[in-house]
Order: structure tokens, then C-alpha cells, then sequence
């Protein structure tokens, strides 16, 4: 039983060394704790009885306006000026050079859309040459063969041969030859004719002036003035039509970045006057510190 108590005795004293420890290292951190807010306003004081007692010797010329001022006392001008000073220091170093660099990607883009569309137009007139050069041809060829039915009326072995005549036989005589023979074999066929007329005689042998087989250089070179006086036609009509839409699109392009140039132009002078202002009122400051220190 005495060994039971010792051992309670001897637990309960260190618990109680402990404790009183723990409360000793509370309380020295309490003490320092106020010790040092207690400088900090013996400090305070004297500082506010030093700068009152230089104060009151100073110049009475001395504007309280120049005095240094803590940031969350700043009037709402101090802060205009601090944010137009970022403003136009973000103007005049960063938008004005990207404005050319826009600006040139932009003439940029444009130079390569007006070659793109001049070569369209191009093809565009091209194509649409051809297809009134080739319409031309053909129609060239029909009146010939309409003038060769109207030599010889009444013939009864006259056939319609205008059929004979698309984009691909125009001008190429051979194939006008051939197409020609089937269509009168096959008509002769149908009538019961055994031998060629006249008309047919006229349209299948050479020479004569109206041999099928020389419609084609009708149409050919019928093709061929035409395509020579239309290209040059439509390539211009064209070609003008992109011209003038690059013109369009270049004034527009053009007119943005002038708008904008000004823009940086005039928030660069706000940012030089404001800069100044700044260097001024803050070499102001520094006098008053200076003179506060000596």
C-alpha cells in the first residue's frame, strides 16, 4: 500500500512540475508579448513629439500637400493619375508597336487574298472565253450548214444536219464528216434511197464549198477570234472588280490604324505630362525627407 501511494505521490508532483512549467512559459511569453507593444508606443510618441517639435520650425511657406502620404489615404486624383500613368505606359510601349505589326498583318493578309482573287478572276475569265468562244463556233457552223440546206430546196435526199453540230465537233472537220455520213446512210435507209443526191454528194465529197468536212475550220477559227477578243475583255472586267475591292478593303484596313495611332498618340502626351507632374511632386517629397533627416 505505501508503494501504491509513493508512486501516486511521486506521479501527481511531476504532473504538477510540469503544469507550473507550462504556466511560467505562458506567462514570459505574455510578459515579452506586452513589453514590446509597449516600446512600439513609447516609440510611437516619440516619434510623433520629434516630427511636431521639427515641424514647428520649418518654413510657414511649406504646403502640407507635399508631405509623403500612405496609399490608403490617397485622394481620388492621386489615383486617376496613377492609373493614366499605367495606361499610357501600356499605350506607348506595348499598343503603339503592336499597332504596326496588326497593320502590317493586315496589308499582309490582304496582298495574299488580291493575288489569290487575281488568279481566280483569271481562270473565271478564262472559262467564261471559252465557253462564248465555243458557242460562237458552233453557231458559225449551223449558219453554214443552214446556208447549205437553203442551196438546194426540194432535193429529196435532203437532211437536217444541224444536229451534227456540239462542243466537241465544231472544229474538228473529221468527226463533222463522220457524224454527217451516218446521218444520211441512216436517212437514206429509212427512205429507200439507193443512190446519193445531189445535197448528199455536196456534203460528203471534196473539194466544195459546202463540204462538211471544212465546217470545221469555220469553226475553229470562228473559236478562235472570238476567245482572242473576249479573254482580254473579261480578264479586265474582272481583274478591275477585285482592284476595286482591294481598294475598298485596303481604306478600311488603313482607317482603323490611323484611328488608333491618334488614339496612342495623344495617351503617349497624357502619359509624358503626367510623368512629369509625378517627377516633380515626388522630388518634392524627397526635399522635405532630406530636410527632415538632416
Amino acid at each position: 500500500m505505501k508503494r501504491v501511494m509513493q508512486q501516486f505521490h511521486d506521479r501527481t508532483t511531476q504532473r504538477f512540475q510540469e503544469y507550473d512549467e507550462k504556466l511560467q512559459e505562458k506567462r514570459q511569453i505574455c510578459k515579452d508579448k506586452c513589453d514590446k507593444e509597449i516600446q512600439k508606443i513609447i516609440l510611437k510618441d516619440k516619434l510623433e513629439k520629434e516630427l511636431t517639435e521639427k515641424l514647428a520650425t520649418l518654413e510657414a511657406n511649406i504646403n502640407t500637400k507635399d508631405l509623403p502620404i500612405c496609399e490608403c489615404e490617397k485622394s481620388l486624383a492621386d489615383k486617376v493619375e496613377k492609373g493614366c500613368l499605367r495606361c499610357g505606359s501600356v499605350f506607348g510601349g506595348g499598343v503603339a508597336p503592336s499597332v504596326g505589326i496588326l497593320g502590317g498583318i493586315g496589308q499582309l493578309g490582304l496582298d495574299v487574298w488580291k493575288a489569290a482573287a487575281i488568279k481566280t478572276a483569271t481562270k473565271e475569265a478564262i472559262s467564261e472565253a471559252t465557253k462564248a468562244a465555243t458557242q460562237a463556233g458552233i453557231d458559225a457552223v449551223k449558219l453554214k450548214i443552214k446556208e447549205f440546206l437553203l442551196a438546194f430546196p426540194g432535193d429529196r435526199g435532203l437532211v437536217d444536219l444541224l444536229p451534227i453540230v456540239n462542243e466537241s465537233t465544231f472544229n474538228n472537220g473529221p468527226a463533222l464528216f463522220k457524224s454527217a455520213e451516218k446521218l444520211i446512210n441512216d436517212y437514206n435507209i429509212i427512205k429507200g434511197i439507193r443512190e446519193t443526191t445531189s445535197f448528199q454528194n455536196t456534203a460528203l465529197r471534196s473539194p466544195g464549198p459546202y463540204y462538211v468536212g471544212d465546217f470545221g475550220k469555220i469553226g475553229a477559227t470562228t473559236y478562235d477570234t472570238t476567245f482572242a477578243s473576249q479573254k482580254p475583255l473579261l480578264e479586265a472586267a474582272k481583274v478591275g472588280a477585285v482592284e476595286a475591292k482591294y481598294g475598298v478593303w485596303q481604306t478600311a484596313n488603313i482607317a482603323p490604324v490611323v484611328a488608333v495611332v491618334v488614339i496612342v498618340l495623344i495617351m503617349v502626351i497624357i502619359y509624358l505630362i503626367l510623368r512629369y507632374r509625378r517627377k516633380k511632386k515626388m522630388k518634392k517629397k524627397l526635399q522635405y525627407i532630406k530636410f527632415l533627416e538632416e
